[in-house]
């Protein structure tokens, strides 16, 4: 049986919770899937604390949990058919497949961090910067332990500032961005203020830690672990010692389910929306990071945007539409601020590992005997992209090295068991109520 409902939204975080509470209040009957136990998505993962973000999310939780939008968590989407108005769901926790129906359907499945090969990056010790942070909020004791935080992006601060305060020693933070793309991006924060205030708060939780612009990571160092990375600034190159690194080089939109639909994908990489958030497909809508990275803000404005355009309420929706733009905006500004230098894009040796689940090296994929025309060509020749994160980590790095992008998403679009593909589908509660209450009799 199908769970059937007027709004279904893929994702709780800051996005798919303004979609959710707004679609609900609204007086639409809304279900939200995420694959995490809790509400509140990446960027909300820390969950309550005393600064201003915290509390704003404790906002948007309260306001979900009120709403009446019903919350199905631990779900990871692994199908869906626009047509039909179906989406399947793989529930973990009982080994099974889920089918839900809807009228509308809202993606807001995020972001993930976009990581670039370099000699070492696979090395124990080596992580992605939100890779590590969520690892150190699950539990990981980071006390005590040296680290290096590399790449490009705002998350590099927000990354450092709480390992910080977890007790590890931030070695330095080495920001790929230069100073000069820095200061045009703090001009565009001067009509920002709480985004000002945020960045020097952090930057203050970071004093005497070093902040190096123009600085990139050119190789991990060790044997069974990283004891070291090689740094340069373009003109010289230094070694610091350390026990962990975590490197990550900005947000890759997460569009696979978006692709599946049929939705139009942009050349930026990006779901193509229009003023409602409504994608080139009947019915669906996109908010937050598959639309264009640009930051909680936005996201949240997004989704309540969605919700409200997919419940009916389209003036509702039309008061946000300014909001929304001037975040936009912002998202823009970051991108430009946070470009890849070529140098980053060349880090990566013959013999370096660009697929990590199929162990696929750069030489197997370009070298003076081997070039691949595509990501289809790499994968019939090399199997590159064919693991179990289907193509999520290498294929970002292909797109930024070679230009290559994936061609095709197919279901399921995330590692799913036989078992339960073959296993029937889960009743309805409320079917299953009845059947009961039948078989009492």
């Amino acid at each position: 049986m199908i769970r059937r409902y007027d709004i279904v939204v893929v994702g709780a975080g800051p996005a798919g919770l303004g979609a959710a509470t707004a679609a609900a209040t609204a007086g639409r009957k809304v279900a939200v899937l995420d694959d995490n136990p809790r509400v509140g998505g990446q960027i909300w993962r820390s969950g309550a604390g005393k600064s201003a973000a915290d509390r704003w999310r404790e906002q948007a939780v309260a306001a979900f949990q009120v709403s009446g939008a019903e919350l199905f968590a631990g779900r990871q989407v692994v199908d869906a058919t626009a047509s039909e108005g179906t989406l399947e769901a793989w529930f973990a926790a009982e080994h099974t497949i889920e089918s839900f129906g809807f009228e509308a359907l809202i993606l807001a499945t995020g972001a993930r961090e976009r990581f670039l090969p370099f000699p070492g990056w696979t090395l124990p010790g080596v992580f992605g910067a939100g890779g590590l942070q969520a690892l150190v909020r699950g539990g990981y004791d980071i006390r005590g332990k040296r680290v290096v935080v590399a790449g490009t992006g705002p998350l590099l601060l927000a990354v450092a500032a709480h390992l910080k305060q977890d007790g590890a020693g931030i070695v330095t933070i080495a920001e790929q961005a230069s100073m000069g793309q820095m200061a045009g991006f703090g001009v565009s924060l001067v009509a920002r203020p709480g985004k000002v205030l945020q960045g020097l708060r952090l930057r203050a939780e970071l004093s005497g830690v070093p902040y190096r612009t123009g600085c990139w990571v050119t190789a991990a160092e060790g044997s069974e672990a990283v004891t070291a990375v090689r740094l340069t600034d373009g003109s010289r190159t230094w070694t610091e010692q350390c026990d962990l690194v975590a490197c990550g080089f900005h947000l890759v939109p997460n569009t696979e389910l978006a692709f599946l639909l049929g939705c139009s994908i942009t050349q930026a990489g990006v779901v193509e929306v229009n003023a409602q958030q409504q994608t080139s497909v009947a019915g669906i809508y996109c908010a937050g990071e598959p639309a264009g990275i640009a930051g909680v803000d936005a996201a949240s404005l997004q989704g309540k945007i969605a919700g409200l355009a997919a419940a009916g309420k389209i003036e509702a929706a039309a008061k946000l539409y300014s909001r929304r733009d001037a975040e936009a905006a912002f998202g823009h500004a970051m991108s430009r601020a946070f470009a890849l230098r070529r140098e980053i894009l060349k880090l990566a040796a013959p013999d370096t590992i660009i697929c990590r689940c199929e162990d696929v090296r750069l030489g197997a994929l370009h070298g003076q005997m081997m070039d691949r025309r595509n990501w289809t060509d790499a994968k019939l020749q090399t199997r590159c992209g064919m693991g179990p994160c289907q193509g999520r980590i290498c294929g970002p790095a292909l797109e930024a090295i070679f230009g290559w992008r994936n061609a095709s998403v197919r279901p399921p679009i995330f590692p799913v068991p036989i078992s339960a593909l073959c296993s029937a589908p889960v009743q309805d509660s409320e079917v299953s109520i009845l059947e009961s209450q039948e078989s009492s009799r």
